[in-house]
């Protein structure tokens, strides 16, 4: 491939990557600010709540599981063996992140997609309703299960592009610190600066 259907690749790859960091920023909030407060705030002071709101609450829990996992996989948080990762080289690392998005997490998208559709489809045909008193319908919430793993293909394909063009030498790691990943932690948990290189 020529440098420019990498970097046309790459334009993509960022593409992707500003949405599902958006939405998984936006999404974040969700369940803190939008419903738990608001329902904790009305039980408290009003003395009153509904099934709507608490099936809303669950149901953001799921939204933020489901949309925010793109956003974990671009910020590389999401979980694998880091003892044995972080001793390897940053070579080895790229292939087996390239091994398993290929493999594994893209074959896994695609078979969630492809059974979440008539999944979702058939709670629309019945308009699906839950079974508490004053609940909410159903196929909603059914549908953050395509709408989830959909962000997480694009995300994936978004992953193995960067792997592929750090691999080629065409772009630095983006994962990769001067700074052990024990201390990077360290500087995400604490929200210090990192330390300039001198």
């Amino acid at each position: 491939m020529d440098g420019g259907g990498v970097r046309a690749l790459l334009k993509l790859s960022s593409i992707i990557d500003a949405i599902n960091a958006r939405i998984g920023a936006a999404v974040s909030w969700l369940i803190l600010v939008l419903v738990s407060a608001t329902n904790a705030t009305v039980r408290k002071v009003f003395d009153t709540s509904s099934n709507a709101w608490l099936e809303l609450q669950w149901i953001l829990f799921g939204v933020v599981f489901l949309l925010c996992s793109p956003w974990t996989l671009l910020q590389n948080e999401h979980i694998r063996i880091d003892i044995l990762y972080n001793m390897w080289p940053p070579r080895w690392r790229s292939l087996i992140d390239l091994f398993g998005h290929i493999f594994f997490l893209l074959p896994l998208t695609i078979i969630m997609m492809i059974t979440s559709v008539p999944f979702f489809l058939r709670s629309v045909a019945i308009n699906e309703q839950s079974t508490n008193a004053g609940g909410l319908p159903q196929w909603p919430a059914k549908s953050l299960v395509l709408i989830g793993f959909i962000l997480l293909f694009f995300q994936a394909i978004s992953e193995i592009i960067k792997r592929i063009a750090v691999l080629r030498g065409e772009i630095a790691d983006p994962h990769q610190s001067e700074m052990s990943p024990y201390e990077v932690e360290t500087v995400r948990v604490l929200d210090v600066p990192e330390p300039e290189n001198t």
